[in-house]
């Protein structure tokens, strides 16, 4: 079992987000599902996972410390980092000196940052990866009509609502043409990558971790849901892949900040395959996935606190097996709590975005 520091064995899953320029990061501890002592001799094999979406135009040398002072104390066998933006420069060599290797996708356009995985070398081995952009959905729409297609299986128009007046940001209409063009609109430089590794531990178990980063407007949700049945065709198809290369069923772990709040269209489809914009059956979800939260203590009422939102944006999804469990998470503040008031990032929390995790059970 690779080494773990709570109670309970298992896989640490934490997620984290966005930097702000002040000192003093703080994260919470894991709280075991159920309270037991573990008394077998042989123990199930584990891992740990941290998910951290740090904040790219803040300004760096106040922030950087900061940023490897958190991701040191998950003491995590798996790092998905979102809004990277210094990867070469800083991340990559810094978490080498913490015995990290990592994968890394930098995001289209002009954005300079991206999503990567980063993974402790005496804990697994990287043995097949893939990287996703969501722009190759525009490929699916011929002169500027919709079109259906087996990788996303949803069609794209333009809003069915107007958005309302002022609700859209620069990266949302400056210099991108027509907004109800779907060409357009499914153009927005969005990311995610995904890998899949064998584990260093009595079990050799093959898991596939998940890291991505969906589009951010709440009016754009066909644009959302676009790139979250493309996000799970793909890993459907990934999983696929590994199982025959491999001869393996391997648990899949999905993190990131979906852009998505509980019950919302995305989020439905990410856990159901509820999908309020088209007729939709149990079977056009390409894989069931479960949200640890909301499998263990019910979903946080918020993971991102600011002055203008607060709301549950970031999530751990995963396979539902015998293969994998969820056997602790990582505690939340309440809305009252002294750390938060105010809204973040503060002294407490050097990110607008709060750390979220748990820790998993594999089995051999």
């Amino acid at each position: 079992m690779l080494r773990c520091s709570y109670l309970v064995p298992g896989l640490r899953v934490a997620c984290c987000s966005k930097m702000s320029t002040t000192p003093g990061p703080l994260c919470r501890k894991f709280v075991p599902v159920e309270q037991s002592e573990v008394t077998s001799i042989s123990k199930p094999a584990s891992f740990k996972f941290g998910l951290y979406l740090i904040i790219f135009w803040l300004r760096w040398k106040a922030r950087s410390q900061a940023i490897l002072t958190i991701l040191k104390s998950l003491e995590a066998d798996f790092l998905c980092l979102q809004e990277v933006d210094e990867y070469d420069t800083f991340y990559k060599k810094n978490l080498e000196n913490l015995g990290y290797a990592s994968i890394y996708i930098q995001r289209s356009g002009r954005k300079r940052d991206g999503c990567g995985i980063f993974y402790k070398q005496n804990s697994a081995e990287l043995v097949i990866e893939e990287k996703i952009d969501y722009n190759d959905l525009v490929d699916t729409v011929e002169n500027g009509k919709t079109s259906s297609t087996e990788n996303d299986g949803v069609l794209v128009s333009g809003n069915k609502e107007e958005p309302k007046a002022g609700s859209e940001l620069k990266d949302s209409q400056a210099g991108r043409g027509d907004p109800n063009d779907p060409r357009v609109r499914l153009k927005r430089d969005c990311v995610g990558i995904m890998a899949a590794f064998r584990l260093k531990n009595p079990s050799s178990r093959h898991v596939i971790i998940a890291n991505t980063h969906l589009y951010w407007d709440p009016e754009w949700a066909d644009v959302k849901i676009a790139q979250a049945k493309y996000l799970l065709s793909r890993l459907a198809g990934f999983k696929d892949l590994v199982s025959d290369k491999f001869d393996c069923s391997p648990p899949i772990i999905l993190a990131g900040d979906f852009n998505s709040v509980p019950g919302d269209q995305v989020h439905q489809y990410l856990v159901s395959g509820a999908n309020s914009m088209g007729p939709e059956t149990v079977d056009d979800l390409p894989m069931p996935l479960s949200s640890v939260y909301a499998s263990t203590r019910g979903e946080p009422d918020f993971t991102n606190c600011t002055p203008g939102f607060t709301g549950t944006l970031d999530y751990i999804f995963f396979s539902p097996s015998g293969d994998i469990k969820p056997v602790s998470y990582l505690e939340l503040p309440g809305a009252e709590s002294c750390d938060v008031i105010g809204g973040l990032p503060n002294y407490f929390h050097p990110s607008d975005h709060l750390p979220i995790g748990a820790e998993f059970e594999v089995e051999a």
